[in-house]
C-alpha cells in the first residue's frame, strides 16, 4: 500500500513521520518542490541573515519515508501526475501544500522560500542608507520589518499596512508599535495601490499609497499571505471561495475520501494559517488513517488555540493570549521573555515535525 504526502511543511512532515510510526506496512513517499524542510516561522530571520530556515528533508523524515523532489501537476483517481510527466499511484494521499502569496507586481513575496531567497540576496546587496519597504501589517510583515531593522540598522525600514497587528488586542498592538519604534521602523497605516519600478527618487521604486503621497523604496517586500496553490481545484476537489479543499470532520476531502487535506490548504472551520494549526491537523489525519486501517472508528478533529506569538528582532517579542476559539484576550506578554518563549515555540514545532510527537488542546465545546 502506497501513501503519498504532497508537501513537506509542518503538516506534511509530521503526517509522514506519524504514518511511519503507526502504519508499518505502508510505503510512504513525500513529494516536495524543494529538498529541504522550510521553517516558515523563521523566513524573516533567513531574509535578514540573522538565522537559518532550511533543513535537509533527509534529516527531518523517518528512514521509512522516501522523498521525491518535484511538483505535482494534478491529482487524479488514485494517481498523481508530476510536472515532469511521471505518475505515481496511491492508496491514500495527504495534501499539504500550504499557502502562498499573490504579490503585487514588482514586489518580492517573503512568505515563500523562493521569495525569501531572493529577498535575502537583494537585501545583502543593499548599501547603507537605502530604504526597505515591507507591505503587510500582519504578523509576517511585522516580523520581517523588525528583523531587517535589527539585522541591518544601517538601512531605513518602513512597514505599510491598513492596520498594524490587527489580530492582536489593543494593548498588544500598542506594544508592537513601541517595539517597532525602538527599532526605528517607520509605520505607515495605509494601503498600497501600485508600484512603479525605478520611478522614485534615486532610481528606487515609487510606492503609491491610497490616501497619502507616494514614497520611494529601494527594496519592496510583500508580506501578505492570502492565497493557496490551486492544486486542489485543478484536480477537481471541492474547494471553498478561497481555494481551500473542503473536508469532513476527519479532514478527508468531501470529493475523494482517500485524500486527507491538512494545513493552510484545508478549509477547516475556525482555523487560521499557522504552524499551530498545521501540526495538529497533520498529526490527527495520520492518526485517523491508522485507526481506519486497524478497523477502528475514526475520531473527529478538534483543536483549540492558545495565542499568537511574534518576534520584534532577536531580543524583543509579544505573546498574545487567545481563547480556544481563537478570539483574543486582553492578556499579553512582551519583552525579552516573550522573545525567548517565541524561540522555544519555534523549536518545539520543528521537534514535533521531526519526531511526530506533538500535543495540542481540544477545541471549544
Amino acid at each position: 500500500m502506497r501513501i503519498l504526502v504532497v508537501g513537506a511543511g509542518y503538516a506534511g512532515t509530521i503526517a509522514a513521520n506519524r504514518l511511519a510510526k503507526k502504519v508499518k506496512t505502508a510505503e510512504i513517499t513525500v513529494i516536495n518542490t524543494h529538498p529541504d524542510f522550510v521553517e516558515r516561522v523563521r523566513l524573516h530571520e533567513h531574509i535578514a541573515g540573522t538565522g537559518a530556515a532550511a533543513t535537509p528533508l533527509a534529516s527531518m523524515l523517518s528512514e521509512r519515508v522516501a522523498t521525491r523532489v518535484g511538483t505535482v501537476d494534478k491529482i487524479g483517481d488514485g494517481q498523481v501526475t508530476l510536472a515532469d510527466g511521471a505518475s505515481l499511484d496511491f492508496a491514500y494521499l495527504f495534501l499539504a501544500v500550504g499557502s502562498t502569496a499573490a504579490a503585487l507586481p514588482d514586489t518580492i513575496a517573503v512568505g515563500t522560500w523562493d521569495g525569501a531567497q531572493e529577498a535575502r540576496a537583494r537585501l545583502a546587496g543593499l548599501p547603507g542608507g537605502k530604504t526597505v519597504t515591507v507591505i503587510g501589517g500582519g504578523l509576517t510583515g511585522i516580523e520581517t520589518a523588525s528583523e531587517i531593522a535589527f539585522g541591518r540598522p544601517d538601512l531605513r525600514v518602513r512597514i505599510v499596512g491598513r492596520t498594524i497587528a490587527a489580530s492582536l488586542s489593543a494593548g498588544a498592538q500598542k506594544r508592537v508599535r513601541t517595539g517597532l519604534d525602538r527599532l526605528n521602523v517607520e509605520v505607515v497605516e495605509d494601503s498600497v495601490t501600485q508600484i512603479d519600478p525605478d520611478a522614485g527618487e534615486g532610481g528606487g521604486d515609487m510606492v503609491r499609497l491610497h490616501s497619502r503621497p507616494p514614497v520611494t523604496s529601494d527594496l519592496t517586500l510583500w508580506a501578505v499571505i492570502g492565497s493557496v496553490p490551486d492544486l486542489a481545484a485543478r484536480s477537481g476537489l471541492e474547494v471553498d471561495a478561497h481555494g481551500r479543499a473542503v473536508v469532513d470532520e476527519h479532514l478527508r476531502s468531501v470529493t475523494d475520501r482517500r485524500i486527507f487535506v491538512v494545513g493552510d490548504c484545508a478549509a477547516v472551520p475556525g482555523s487560521r494559517a499557522a504552524c499551530a494549526t498545521a501540526m495538529p491537523q497533520g498529526a490527527h489525519a495520520a492518526d485517523t488513517l491508522a485507526r481506519m486501517l486497524q478497523g477502528r472508528k475514526p475520531q473527529p478533529y478538534s483543536m483549540g488555540y492558545t495565542g499568537q506569538t511574534l518576534s520584534l528582532g532577536r531580543h524583543d517579542g509579544v505573546l498574545q493570549a487567545n481563547r480556544r476559539d481563537d478570539t483574543v484576550r486582553r492578556l499579553y506578554f512582551a519583552g525579552r521573555g516573550a522573545a525567548v518563549a517565541k524561540e522555544r515555540i519555534c523549536r518545539y514545532a520543528r521537534f514535533g515535525a521531526r519526531t511526530a510527537t506533538y500535543a495540542w488542546l481540544r477545541g471549544p465545546k
